[in-house]
């Protein structure tokens, strides 16, 4: 009897893990000239003036023709990038046109990324998760919240999101914090069948939508992901775009300096 306890214990635990286990992260996969290539050879390209073009992110139907190519490898949409490589005689007629244009010294027209920042008091919202619950950002002084910007389509959001829980959700799991992931400018219907994906690859968040962009517009502008930390008191703290290296873990930083105040 204790055997069987102990066999159904043990069953428990492992189904417990096994539905919780984190998926892999999403790896960028590079076509060039119809072929699975790599970072190395874009920037070779790069090097020698080749490359013409680079998409992030494809259809669902080019993806799907990819797919008959090279099957499960392919993987999502949202990571393949198509790099357009210009041909002998492109690269001489684009070589020739360069030569010829003279270029003016012209200071770079800095594009603005944020509409709140760092010491802004956080403009208030009311949010509506995927679960069909709300939650409004003034209900939670008290707490820290990370407000997460992204959208299905972006990869840099999604490869992100992979990181997220051990970064993290795990670390402050017993403390006093938030975590609002809100995707801009996409109908719920398109927003919930892509958490489902995430969902079932270990990833459970709150996500919300911000179909009209209401929440967005008040915050920033331009590019995603984008993070604002949020202080107990409803004060913006620390802001992060991209997903560059380091940027979770400077986040944790201020997550857990926030917490110990």
């Amino acid at each position: 009897m204790k055997k069987i306890i102990c066999l159904t214990l043990l069953f428990t635990i492992q189904l417990f893990h096994a539905q919780n286990k984190i998926a892999k992260k999403p790896e960028n996969v590079i076509i060039i000239n119809n072929e699975i290539s790599s970072m190395e050879q874009v920037q070779k390209y790069g090097n020698e003036g080749y490359v013409k073009s680079m998409a992030k992110g494809v259809t669902e139907e080019e993806r799907n023709e990819l797919a008959k190519k090279f099957g499960d490898k392919i993987g999502d949409k949202e990571f393949i990038i198509v790099v357009g490589i210009y041909t002998e005689q492109e690269k001489i007629e684009n070589d020739k046109k360069n030569q010829s244009v003279v270029t003016e010294q012209k200071v770079p027209v800095k594009k603005e990324q944020y509409i709140l920042n760092v010491n802004d008091t956080a403009k208030d919202f009311t949010l509506k998760l995927i679960d069909g619950k709300e939650v409004k950002l003034s209900d939670l002084k008290g707490k820290v919240v990370l407000v997460n910007f992204w959208a299905t389509w972006c990869g840099p959001c999604l490869q992100e999101f992979y990181d997220i829980p051990s970064k993290i959700l795990e670390p402050f799991k017993n403390d006093n914090f938030v975590l609002l992931a809100i995707s801009i400018g996409e109908t719920e219907n398109v927003v919930a069948k892509k958490v489902a994906k995430l969902n079932n690859d270990g990833l459970h968040f709150n996500f919300g939508i911000d179909p009209n962009q209401k929440i967005w517009n008040d915050y920033a502008t331009n590019s995603i992901p984008k993070n604002f930390l949020i202080d107990q008191n409803g004060v913006i703290k620390y802001t992060a775009m991209g997903n560059a290296e380091g940027n979770l873990d400077n986040i944790a930083n201020e997550i857990k300096k926030l917490l110990s105040k």
